[in-house]
């Protein structure tokens, strides 16, 4: 039996460019100027490097090591399309019917998928099983709990917006006009809208580093209940990321509340406690700007409409 390859490049240096500028804030003519660089000389630091490899594990099936910050953008597209090269495709010879195929040097076997939330050990016949704890001759004993000492992030968030229920809705849902209603996005670009679903991405405001953080979402919206529930699509460091939005009537207002269910990835350069605490913090800055906000959009449209206004 002998081995064909399907003759197709599945990543090419262009690809790699284009997810580096969108996503992680590679300004493209430096790229461009200096092709063999390396992502460190680039000036693409770790959080850039989580977003690069949270985007080609999505797009590629292909988780890359952190690494790569010492190779080119060619190199990269190499990397990658040699980890996620087609099935080998056997054709009948004469030859004994045995394929061994070695892995390239120094590349250790990466091809994955996004992790789930849930992890389970290693599949029979991968590894050494560990031994069984045992009590007395021989006798297994009961298994030590897992310990989990950085549990899922969760935070739980609210703000009473004196204004109704229906324009706190329509503003909040408005995604392509959220820079005018959060301090901390620069771009938000709706890419598909079909009915009460939109997928879209936010661009935020470049960070200490110069870098503009940039990923997709999606968020689905419920008008009848007053409800949304939103995903990050592109992760980044993130393992997950759902965010749910109610809005309830109270006296005077309506009161918008955000709950956050999110895990890190191993690699992030934070743990779900730090940003859980991030997250808290940022909210509540958010939160009351977003308050401040349409609460004057509807002090101004109450005066835009005299003596209450009519129907039409």
């Amino acid at each position: 039996m002998t081995v064909q390859k399907a003759d197709k490049r599945l990543a090419t240096a262009e690809d790699i460019t284009s997810i580096l500028v969108r996503n992680c804030g590679l300004n493209a003519e430096s790229a461009a100027a200096a092709p063999t660089a390396s992502l460190e000389e680039l000036g693409m630091d770790s959080l850039a490097l989580l977003e690069l490899q949270a985007v080609v594990a999505d797009r590629y099936q292909v988780q890359i090591p952190e690494e790569v910050k010492h190779l080119s953008i060619a190199d990269i597209a190499e990397l990658v399309d040699r980890q996620a090269e087609p099935p080998l495709v056997p054709t009948q010879t004469n030859a004994p019917p045995t394929v061994t195929v070695e892995p390239a040097a120094g590349i250790e076997a990466a091809v994955t998928t996004e992790p789930a939330v849930t992890t389970t050990g290693p599949a029979a016949g991968t590894g050494p099983a560990e031994p069984a704890a045992t009590v007395g001759a021989g006798v297994p004993g009961p298994a030590e709990p897992a310990q989990d000492t950085d549990p899922p992030g969760h935070t739980e968030n609210s703000v009473v917006i004196l204004a109704p229920r229906q324009l706190v809705w329509e503003l909040t849902n408005d995604v392509g006009a959220w820079p005018n209603l959060f301090t901390e996005y620069q771009l938000a670009e709706v890419l598909e809208q079909r009915g009460n679903r939109v997928l879209f991405r936010l661009t935020m405001f470049p960070d200490e580093n110069g870098i503009a953080w940039s990923w997709v979402s999606e968020r689905t919206m419920n008008p009848e209940q007053f409800e949304v529930h939103a995903r990050r699509v592109e992760t980044g460091p993130f393992a997950y990321m759902r965010i749910y939005w109610r809005y309830d009537e109270v006296p005077g207002g309506t009161r918008m509340t955000w709950v956050q269910d999110f895990a890190m990835k191993p690699t992030a350069p934070v743990d779900n406690r730090q940003m859980t605490e991030r997250i808290n913090t940022n909210s509540r800055i958010q939160l009351n700007l977003i308050r401040d906000r349409i609460e004057l959009a509807a002090r101004e449209r109450a005066l835009d409409v005299p003596n209450g206004g009519d129907d039409e």
